[in-house]
């Protein structure tokens, strides 16, 4: 029988990657979208596209009732789930330096996706992923560790869901694994609301020239590593996979 899995976020980006790899790898898959429908019903249509059943669903990771009732959706369409990809993530740009960029309802409404959210979704996905012995995968990010990002309060989230990640790999142990990938920058979009198309391929630039590997990380790569943790890897838990092409290594040079 096919493994079952939730990707959340997955209307674009690293979770239409994401979603379209498990799909490669034989699995049913529910993609969620929080706005872009065109984009979730897209990212299902092409997982349909690789044999097996996949639809897409509006979801709100912030509310609880959104949480359970996708992961009920999923368990009464398959009858198992396997894998949660918790990617569904929500950032505002601002200037670090500037401390009045930032108020309180930025923090809360980032802590409450980023943070809160993927508690949620794990929460109620925690019964089904220990009848099958699933694992649960987080996209965190290296601003988690850097504290470079596009925000301070988006850093901070980061860092929270990879301590989050550790907290939930005890506490979901020995049936279900807990681990997280934790890109640096990614050739995506996420950063079009902020920089127009000259200054974002010139900060692609500059990031591929400051990596050791001399190249930005894909979608593709990211997801090729969460499928790693999601299909393989059955002794491991409780890991933060930095993919950023080497970037954390230039520590005289920082994003």
């Amino acid at each position: 029988m096919s493994k079952a899995a939730i990707v959340t976020g997955a209307s674009s980006g690293i979770g239409a990657a994401i979603a379209k790899a498990l799909a490669g790898a034989g699995c049913n898959v529910l993609a969620t979208y929080s706005g872009n429908r065109d984009g979730g019903e897209q990212t299902a249509a092409a997982c349909r596209k690789c044999g097996v059943d996949a639809f897409a669903t509006i979801c709100d990771i912030a509310r609880d009732e959104d949480c359970r009732r996708v992961v009920a959706a999923a368990v009464d369409r398959w009858g198992r789930l396997d894998i949660l990809v918790n990617n569904a993530g929500t950032t505002r740009f601002a200037n670090a330096a500037d401390l009045e960029a930032l108020d309180a309802a930025d923090f809360d409404r980032i802590f409450a996706v980023n943070v809160t959210g993927c508690y949620q979704m794990t929460r109620a996905a925690a019964p089904a992923l220990k009848q099958s012995g699933g694992a649960v995968v987080n996209i965190s990010s290296h601003s988690g560790f850097s504290g470079i990002g596009s925000s301070i309060a988006y850093a901070a989230s980061k860092g929270a869901l990879n301590t989050l990640t550790l907290s939930l790999a005890r506490s979901l142990a020995p049936d279900v694994r807990v681990n997280a990938v934790c890109p640096g920058f990614v050739d995506t979009d996420w950063m079009a609301p902020k920089l127009n198309p000259a200054d974002l391929d010139d900060f692609k630039h500059k990031t591929a020239k400051i990596a050791p590997l001399g190249r930005i990380v894909t979608p593709q790569e990211v997801a090729e590593a969460t499928c790693w943790f999601a299909l393989g890897g059955p002794t491991i838990t409780g890991q933060l996979l930095v993919v950023d092409g080497g970037t954390h290594l230039a520590v005289g040079a920082p994003l």
